[in-house]
């Protein structure tokens, strides 16, 4: 389970920022008084536009940033005061995080459960399970270095995924991957979701949007511009497709 509320990020301007931006504030939100619920067992959607204050709020979910006030509560633990514990609870995939392509997957994945404090058994447990949805073992052995883009995603994800967490925060995790790779991705999420696990994912693949998710959230310029059930959405759509109603919720 995830409560957020009231979350609100602002970041500080310098002189260079301020002339690009036309302003003489000192700050900027990037995120602005926001607040939703995440619920166990389902699918939950954050969208927004470039720019709109998205992938800020999913590291201020994951504890990378910090937000200047509000409060997230993540499994019951207080991610904002004790974030410590929170990670321990959560998996968080993001594209702008690094491999260490010296390591093969074996052993980037070892080092990792290692941190979280996974037990061999586990482990062994896990790895198969990964290793065998996603596809992995013909290139387990391989230097991370020498892997596709495909390939070093799946790794990725599989390092989210070793420690079993609870809540799982997806920041588009099939972008610019083929169909056969997207689709395994596709696959976990859904696993995620008939596991109970809290699931948030993020995509500008409004089809994958419409396929996966249960309810959603839109946010534009750091503020909240819709959030619903999936069901809702689509009844109270005026246009035709998913994608023209993102874009008119947007621009409103």
């Amino acid at each position: 389970m995830i409560k957020v509320e009231h979350l609100t990020k602002q970041f500080s301007l310098n002189k260079e920022q301020k002339k690009e931006a036309g302003t003489t504030d000192k700050f900027a939100f990037a995120v602005n008084n926001i607040s939703f619920d995440c619920k166990p067992g389902e699918i939950f959607s954050l969208l927004g536009p470039n720019g709109a204050g998205k992938t800020t709020t999913l590291r201020m979910l994951s504890t990378v940033i910090t937000p200047t006030s509000g409060s997230i509560i993540m499994g019951g633990i207080n991610a904002v005061t004790h974030p410590n514990e929170a990670r321990r609870k959560i998996g968080f995939l993001t594209g702008s995080t690094g491999l260490y392509t010296r390591l093969n997957a074996h052993e980037l994945i070892d080092y990792f459960a290692s941190l979280y404090g996974v037990s061999n058994q586990m482990l062994i447990e896990r790895k198969k399970y990964l290793f065998d949805l996603l596809d992995m073992n013909e290139f387990a052995h391989k230097r991370i270095g020498k892997l596709s883009t495909g390939m070093k995603q799946k790794v990725s994800i599989c390092r989210t995924m070793i420690h079993d967490p609870e809540i799982v925060i997806f920041d588009e995790p099939t972008s610019g991957l083929d169909v056969i790779t997207a689709e395994s991705i596709i696959q976990l999420i859904r696993d995620c979701k008939s596991q109970n696990k809290t699931v948030i994912f993020s995509s500008h693949i409004m089809g994958e949007v419409d396929l996966l998710c249960d309810s959603l959230a839109i946010i534009h310029k750091g503020q909240m511009k819709y959030q619903g059930s999936m069901q809702k959405f689509r009844e109270k759509m005026s246009e035709k497709s998913i994608t023209a109603e993102f874009i008119k919720t947007v621009q409103a």
